[in-house]
């Protein structure tokens, strides 16, 4: 193998990476999240984007970076950082991953319903299936990457399209993104936690080190992966809250009961509601697969048997998921609490993650910037009070 062959191979591994983390983090709660806050806080919902996508951009630095030069799974820095930590976290993400692939196995339903007319139970059984069949495949994490590029790239389009239907106003939504007329607290939770809480925080890292990308001569490569996956989902995102704002300052109402696809329909009639179905479920599959993924890489702690029959544990994560969908659904309330959720879990896993960046034991001689230390640390305290205010806010 030639060296621009390798090195070919080690970027195409990263770009997976961040196109699992990004498409992770675009399921149908996502999608959800996104069109009912845009309802809310109208343009001012562009100012929790980007101070989203802010905290995003150090959570995900620290934790790619600290993980990939130790060579050692989220939950491994948390035991030897904090005894006993890793297996709480694991506990934590594998809840709130759970909770977020209910949700994600509706959409897949709910996606399949808009665009063929088949009843939802039926589209989340066949996106299941699907879901399992790639976790068969001998190559099953190349045969992943090559998934989540092809889908999110589809997603992006489509919704391009309908911003440039929709007509939103640019300038009001640029001017409250910066100068916000209010800020609500359980939104930026809801928001981070639905980006890069929970499981979808080490999605990327982990996907890495299970490809054998670690060490410090790849921080370089793995710093730009991070920064890919930030930056497509914040384009995604704000490319969504755009055609939301559209529909909204066009008079046209945003339907409580399923807020994403309203807005497809309203800008497209017939067509919109297709394309939304194309893109829920674009997103909600890949958001099974790496919230099935990531959450067992957390789970393979408790046993060694589960890190030797990993792909067997990913779809057996799958068909629960699909069985508690088809048994309570009503998803959208789980998939707006789930984001909540899991920015809980943030402040909890970026904690142990920078406390074992100064750990010689866990990194060597791997020396963490400091700059990035402290900006983590903004981050855990901000997601703390946010968090804080959200939990009085319910009471």
């Amino acid at each position: 193998m030639t060296k621009n062959t390798q090195v070919k191979g080690l970027w195409s591994t990263i770009i997976g990476a961040a196109f699992l983390m990004a498409t992770s983090a675009v399921g149908p709660g996502f999608l959800t999240q996104t069109t009912v806050f845009t309802k809310q806080l109208l343009a001012s919902f562009g100012f929790v984007i980007l101070l989203s996508v802010v905290l995003d951009v150090f959570a995900q630095l620290n934790i790619w970076r600290v993980l990939t030069v130790s060579g050692k799974r989220g939950q491994d820095v948390a035991n030897e950082t904090v005894i006993g930590s890793g297996y709480l976290l694991s506990a934590l993400i594998a809840f709130g991953g759970l909770a977020f692939n209910i949700g994600n196995i509706a959409g897949c339903g709910l996606g399949l319903n808009a665009v063929f007319d088949i009843p939802v139970a039926y589209g989340a059984l066949i996106s299941a299936v699907l879901a399992i069949a790639l976790f068969l495949v001998k190559e099953a994490g190349k045969a992943m990457d090559a998934f989540v590029k092809v889908l999110g790239a589809v997603m992006l389009c489509l919704i391009a399209y309908v911003v440039y239907a929709s007509h939103p106003p640019f300038l009001e939504a640029a001017h409250r993104t910066l100068i916000p007329e209010t800020i609500d607290a359980k939104s930026v939770v809801t928001l981070v936690g639905g980006t890069v809480g929970g499981y979808i925080t080490f999605a990327g890292a982990h996907r890495l080190i299970d490809a054998g990308v670690t060490g410090t001569n790849n921080v370089g490569q793995v710093t730009r992966g991070a920064f890919s996956g930030i930056l497509l989902t914040a384009v995604i995102r704000f490319m969504l809250f755009l055609a939301a704002f559209g529909v909204v300052a066009m008079g046209m109402t945003i339907d409580d009961k399923n807020p994403p696809a309203s807005v497809f329909q309203n800008v497209a009639g017939t067509f919109g509601l297709r394309i939304f179905g194309v893109v829920m479920w674009a997103a909600a599959i890949t958001s099974v697969v790496g919230a099935a993924y990531t959450s067992v890489s957390f789970l393979k702690t408790f046993h060694s048997s589960l890190e030797r029959n990993n792909n067997y544990v990913v779809i057996g994560f799958v068909v629960v998921s699909a069985a508690i969908f088809l048994l309570i659904g009503q998803p959208v309330k789980v998939l707006v609490w789930a984001g909540t959720l899991n920015g809980f879990i943030l402040p909890i896993g970026l904690s142990l993650v920078l406390l074992a960046s100064r750990h010689k034991s866990i990194v060597g001689e791997y020396k963490h910037p400091l700059w990035l230390q402290i900006a983590g640390w903004c981050v855990v305290m901000i997601m703390l009070g946010f968090s804080i205010l959200t939990i009085f806010g319910a009471f």
